[in-house]
Parts: structure tokens; C-alpha cells; sequence
């Protein structure tokens, strides 16, 4: 995927993958949108993959929305 200009990857285990394309669809974005969205938003220095993981964490766990 293409993110903040340039191409990159992430490695996620399956049930992440999961759980992000199933926000992406309640978001009404793609998943490479969620990503972008993900990026642009985070506000420490660790991997790209991290952070996707903590947002899930952070869907998952937040009374007002689930996955």
C-alpha cells in the first residue's frame, strides 16, 4: 500500500486482518484508507504495524464501537 507518499507493508496475524477489513467496512473506507488514516493520526515513533494493532485494541475495547 501507498502511505504518506511511499510504498509500505504491514504484517498483521489473520485475526487482525480481519478486524481491520470489518472497521474498514463499519468506517465505510478501504482498508489502505483506515491505514493512511492510522498513519496521519499517531502520534509516537513506533512501527506502522504497532500502531494498526493498538487502534484494533483500542475498537475492540471502546464501549461506543465493536469489531
Amino acid at each position: 500500500m501507498t502511505i504518506a507518499g511511499h510504498r509500505t507493508s504491514i504484517t498483521l496475524e489473520q485475526p487482525f486482518w480481519d478486524a481491520l477489513k470489518k472497521i474498514a467496512c463499519a468506517d465505510k473506507k478501504s482498508v489502505t484508507e483506515l491505514v493512511r488514516t492510522i498513519d496521519a493520526e499517531r502520534t509516537d515513533d513506533g512501527s506502522l504495524t504497532s500502531a494498526v494493532r493498538v487502534f484494533i485494541l483500542h475498537r475492540a475495547t471502546s464501549k461506543s464501537d465493536s469489531i
